[in-house]
């Protein structure tokens, strides 16, 4: 007996994959709030002025942007000492715009990361007052690290610590009846004592500023100094040749416990909300830790910014990146230039490219042109690798570090504490131009009542944003150029590229049917096959003999697959 026929059953569709995450794949846009754009014409960059920058924004073709510090602050160090977590500083506005500015941005298709500053607050943070004012034994000391000094009558530091802005890493306080006191611990300017991470108030406290900004609408943070807030159980020294892969006052292990916490925060919001790491570490070992699955989402990748314009450099950086966030599923992140570093193209123009924060050498002579010609060839190939990129603001104008700034203007607390030794950073945040030939370049408005908080150079009017806009072989138009073609071609992509041969002095790979990327970092002109479609290139290309194109020195392009 045999069995009826059975109706043919077509084989059900595969699903399609799930979408990647945004923050994998996201071009994200850094705002330094005080240098951004100036809506209230009192010469200081506001949340009114990125509120009205807004399209500028959009239209450049980035995904999300980063907030500096917006708190209360008395701004000591431009706003990194927060007096209130819950509330913004008169100076770019108010609460009620934070919240409109949250609103209208994704309005405008952008998410906005908020700049969390937990290592540390303001001496003027009620906390901070209430320790002082306590006197000994005062609960509140408990916040922060107040020990007792060494040597006769307590007149030395507690141990051998110094500040990253240079100098003693302790300040000694003087009692409410006149006395000296304990020595308090500020790994940055006095003005910014350390908490005490082993404090559950403390921990309670930042659990709470999270959930405040996360219901207003924040996407995510950027977590400042992510690797220093723990601290080795009772502080030793450092000694005179410490291991700088075992600090005890970075990396310390009870810091992931932290980022677990907050990681099942974030992961209770709708929307994919985030946590990217400022994370200056060592080994790459060391930096994958906060990586793992259950902690940050992401974070910068300062080996990459810090390496020298050499072929084989980037690409050892390049594949350390990948080998380090391999094993822990993270996105690996690019970034060229922030508000702590020598802008690139300044970098780019010097005989010694590469960048190292405690020796800027901003003294250094720069070939501007040289440097802005290898600053587009760098866009082109941030751009082009797997993972998320960040864009500071200004790379896109391709604005130069502003080095011969005069003393009387200098405001970073590292200028001061170096006793001048150190210029600080000041000359990467120098306002923006948006006009060439408005007052101020148009950061503030006609009208404004102040000039800019630091002075922009003349030569800046060639650079202003009206300028490039109309321009399209400009730095601008070859970033939204770029911007572009990203969103279009790479999003969705294996967080994978491929590499391919093509000399001691080049770097080039692709992004498997979508694009090959060839950065030519040497002196001779490299020829393009007969017939390669270009899709972009960071320069002019050359003529060959034979009729046909060369890639000239420092110069990248973007080729449609073969």
């Amino acid at each position: 007996m045999t069995s009826p026929a059975q109706p043919a059953v077509s084989p059900s569709p595969a699903p399609a994959p799930a979408p990647a995450p945004w923050w994998r794949t996201a071009a994200i846009y850094q705002i330094y709030v005080r240098s951004f754009a100036d809506g209230n014409g009192d010469g200081v960059g506001d949340l009114r002025g990125i509120a009205e920058r807004l399209p500028y924004l959009r239209d450049l073709g980035v995904d999300a942007l980063w907030l500096t510090p917006w708190y209360v602050s008395p701004m000591a160090d431009a706003g990194y000492d927060v007096a209130d977590y819950r509330d913004i500083d008169p100076l770019f506005g108010d609460l009620a715009e934070a919240e409109a500015l949250l609103a209208a941005a994704h309005a405008q298709g952008l998410r906005v990361l908020v700049d969390l500053v937990p290592n540390h607050c303001s001496d003027q943070h009620p906390w901070f007052r209430e320790a002082l004012a306590g006197g000994p034994g005062s609960a509140a000391r408990g916040l922060f690290w107040f020990l007792p000094g060494r040597g006769p009558e307590g007149a030395l530091p507690p141990n051998d610590w110094v500040s990253y802005f240079g100098g003693p890493a302790w300040s000694r306080i003087t009692e409410p009846d006149g006395s000296p006191g304990p020595w308090y611990l500020h790994m940055f300017a006095p003005e910014q004592p350390d908490l005490n991470w082993e404090h559950p108030r403390v921990r309670a406290e930042f659990e709470d500023i999270l959930r405040f900004w996360l219901d207003r609408g924040a996407d995510g943070f950027r977590v400042d100094v992510a690797h220093g807030l723990a601290k080795k159980p009772g502080l030793p020294d450092v000694g005179p040749d410490p291991d700088v892969t075992d600090l005890p006052y970075q990396d310390v292990a009870g810091v992931h416990r932290i980022y677990r916490d907050w990681r099942r925060i974030v992961a209770g919001y709708p929307g994919e909300r985030v946590l990217v790491g400022e994370v200056w570490l060592p080994s790459p070992a060391q930096f994958a830790r906060y990586l793992r699955p259950d902690e940050l989402h992401s974070a910068f990748n300062f080996d990459f910014l810090c390496a020298p314009w050499e072929p084989a450099a980037l690409r050892r950086v390049i594949e350390e990146t990948f080998a380090a966030h391999a094993p822990v599923g993270a996105p690996p992140t690019w970034v060229l230039s922030n508000h702590d570093t020598i802008r690139h193209v300044t970098r780019y123009g010097r005989a010694d490219t590469s960048f190292d924060m405690g020796d800027k050498r901003l003294g250094d002579p720069s070939d501007e042109r040289l440097g802005r010609r290898r600053a587009r060839a760098a866009a082109l190939l941030t751009l082009a690798l797997p993972g998320g990129v960040y864009v500071y603001q200004g790379d896109e104008l391709g604005l130069p570090e502003v080095a011969d700034l005069p003393d009387e203007v200098l405001q970073d607390p590292t200028f001061v504490r170096s006793g001048g030794a150190d210029r600080g950073r000041d000359g990467c945040r120098v306002p923006l131009p948006w006009a060439a030939e408005a007052p101020a370049f148009g950061f503030s408005p006609p009208d404004a009542r102040a000039e800019p908080w630091l002075p922009q150079p003349a030569g800046w009017a060639a650079l202003a944003v009206d300028a490039q806009r109309a321009d399209p072989d400009s730095t601008l138009s070859l970033y939204r150029a770029a911007l572009a073609l990203r969103r279009e071609r790479l999003r969705g992509l294996p967080e994978t590229l491929r590499w391919v041969p093509a000399g001691p002095d080049k770097l080039c790979f692709d992004r498997v049917g979508a694009l090959r990327c060839l950065v030519n970092l040497g002196e001779a002109p490299v020829p393009l096959p007969a017939g390669a479609e270009v899709l972009l290139a960071s320069g002019p290309l050359a003529g060959t003999a034979n009729g046909g194109r060369a890639v000239p020195s420092d110069t990248a392009v973007w080729l449609a697959p073969a």
